[in-house]
């Protein structure tokens, strides 16, 4: 097993990296909000997601006692081959499920699957662990009702961001309740070391999110919120999307090789000329991140 960072890249994206080093050339790489009223002010400013067409169904769903709102997006034509839970990136502060109504929509129609995207709590206004409570009712909800409601009992999970971290902690709560229900997962650069006990972990460990999601948390290392601390064993196999030029390119690496060691099928895709969220932004590079996710789900969930 070769682990260089060429092995990991597809020799086909080669030529695609001129042009995402123009794109982001102007582009200095941001940090997140450095406090609450600057996270505040960054809410106002992004105003209201683009909707998609048809829009989603918006439905609250409850389990255990607990109730969260989701988005259904269900496929034009035909029935659904398979259900993906998509949890949204955004730091654990920001973002919400509209904001992925069009990518979502995409899948929900190339893949002929039902996408259902979770609006979860988010902090500092609802800290830890109310991010994946939320996350793990809404897979609870699809691991015993996917069937009867949908048609199809197979399941995926994805994740983007803040988002593949909540995909990892949804499939160990689950797997730790003896539950099976998912068959894949796709991983968007999360972050995976909130503790700063790593060296990967310490490259972000002054950022506000941090303390906005987990700085009532003595013990940082708690699996439920750092899962490269978490026991990985006989999760689903797991597709890893993260760019050369992101600064949780370390935290992927040792999150793959921890995966990898506990038995979990992962395959580990390392984009270059890539940085944090690049498959939100209009490049061939993210393009072709988003056909091999596509092409990923139409084999391991439909």
């Amino acid at each position: 097993m070769k682990l260089q960072l060429s092995a990991l890249t597809d020799p086909r994206l080669l030529p695609l990296v001129e042009a995402s080093r123009a794109f982001y050339v102007d582009r200095v790489p941001g940090r997140g909000p450095g406090d609450h009223p600057e996270l505040l002010a960054v809410r106002t400013r992004l105003g209201s997601p683009s909707p998609s067409s048809p829009p989603p169904v918006e439905e609250l769903v409850s389990v255990n006692g607990r109730s969260v709102p989701l988005r259904i997006h269900t496929p034009l034509e035909g029935p659904s081959t398979g259900v993906l839970l998509e949890l949204h990136g955004g730091g654990f502060y920001l973002g919400s499920a509209a904001g992925s109504d069009l990518r979502n929509r995409q899948l929900a129609d190339s893949l002929g699957v039902t996408v259902v995207s979770v609006d979860y709590r988010l902090a500092p206004e609802h800290p830890w662990p109310a991010a994946p409570d939320d996350c793990e009712a809404a897979a609870l909800w699809l691991a015993g009702r996917a069937d009867q409601r949908f048609g199809t009992s197979n399941l995926g999970i994805i994740g983007f961001s803040s988002g593949a971290t909540l995909a990892v902690s949804t499939l160990v709560r689950l797997r730790d309740r003896g539950i099976d229900a998912f068959d894949t997962a796709v991983l968007q650069f999360g972050t995976y070391d909130l503790s700063a006990r790593t060296p990967a972990g310490r490259l972000i460990a002054d950022e506000y999110f941090l303390e906005a999601y987990a700085g009532h948390e003595p013990d940082r290392t708690r699996p439920d919120l750092s899962p490269i601390f978490a026991d990985l064993r006989a999760l689903p196999p797991v597709l890893m999307l993260v760019g050369d030029r992101d600064i949780l390119l370390r935290d992927n690496m040792a999150m793959a090789a921890r995966l990898s060691a506990d038995r979990v099928d992962v395959d580990l895709r390392v984009y270059p000329e890539a940085p944090h969220g690049f498959t939100g932004h209009p490049t061939p590079m993210a393009r072709a991140a988003l056909d091999d996710i596509e092409s990923w789900l139409r084999d391991h969930l439909t």
